[in-house]
């Protein structure tokens, strides 16, 4: 019989873990078969590894691991943390803050029965306010048009994976990168599975704008060549259009003869193209920083502590 491992990162999620177990207890751990829940606890300052490990003294022996890590690394590395400890033939990551219909994994787990070896949850609605709407489906199409093609317009936020996928991603070992455009990047069978995804009703949304922003700069600068496609197109412009205002301004000063004068619109001109020179500096560096970040060779996680049964 196969094995299914559901695998949560765990940040700030004291409000909502039970909840979630509940939830998953009601409708479909009782139909799954033989399976693992993985609790990762991200570095989280409550006391969600207190309430995780209550869940662990509710399930039978084995069913239950929870992985502390030893300080907050990120929802990615904490996923990929659950992937290297997780037992199952397959394993789906869930989100805790109960926005997902758990009944999704059992869809999930009947089209990997069925040969596929990535199956994602894409999104068909959101029931968020425009502005994150807006944003989140912003991101997906960027994505979608320049990183990845098999990426969801609509945007996924859990996935199932088979055990030959887990194997590759922990051969990747990547930092400062997506770890769905990895799972999309390895090319295996996929298939999708749509849901609707609710508003959160309960806790507070952890996901800041910064590691938004992070994470849109790891996606572009991880799996394509855009940004630095941009930096030469951007320069070739400038390039053209500097000989052009040259070739304008010396047959006007004989033809013509007009007086060189313009200091108000060169200094424009000048400042613009430092302007323009920083940011393309910034985004080097940007891809400077990544090269020396893996250079250093660092583990992306470092696991604190592992509980499994319930004498532990």
């Amino acid at each position: 019989m196969s094995k299914i491992s559901i695998v949560v990162p765990v940040y700030y999620n004291a409000d909502t873990l039970m909840m979630l177990y509940e939830d998953m207890k009601e409708k479909i751990l009782h139909k799954l078969g033989d399976y693992e829940l993985v609790f990762v606890d991200d570095g989280s300052g409550d006391e969600s590894w207190e309430i995780m490990n209550q869940i662990r003294q509710k399930e039978p022996d084995g069913n239950v691991q929870c992985v502390r890590l030893s300080r907050n690394f990120g929802e990615h590395a904490a996923l990929l943390a659950g992937l290297s400890v997780c037992t199952g033939d397959c394993a789906v990551t869930k989100q805790a803050d109960l926005q997902e219909d758990s009944e999704i994994i059992l869809e999930m787990y009947e089209s990997w029965k069925k040969g596929n070896k990535v199956v994602l949850a894409v999104r068909r609605e959101r029931d968020e306010n425009p502005v994150k709407k807006f944003f989140a489906h912003l991101y997906y199409v960027i994505i979608h048009r320049f990183v990845q093609e098999k990426m969801p317009v609509g945007g996924c936020d859990c996935y199932l994976i088979d055990r030959q996928v887990i194997e590759v991603l922990e051969r990747l070992d990547e930092k400062n990168s997506s770890l769905t455009l990895q799972v999309l990047w390895a090319g295996f069978k996929t298939d999708s599975i749509y849901f609707h995804r609710k508003d959160r009703e309960v806790g507070k949304s952890r996901w800041t704008l910064s590691k938004k922003v992070k994470l849109a700069m790891d996606s572009m600068m991880s799996f394509s060549y855009a940004p630095i496609r941009f930096m030469s197109g951007v320069g070739v412009a400038f390039f053209i259009l500097a000989v052009l205002m040259m070739i304008e301004v010396i047959i006007e000063k004989f033809t013509v003869g007009t007086p060189i004068l313009g200091w108000a619109s060169l200094m424009c001109v000048v400042l613009f193209s430092f302007g323009v020179m920083m940011l393309m500096m910034g985004m080097l560096g940007e891809y400077v920083w990544r090269a020396l970040d893996a250079s250093r060779n660092r583990p992306p996680f470092l696991i604190d502590e592992i509980r499994k049964n319930k004498e532990e």
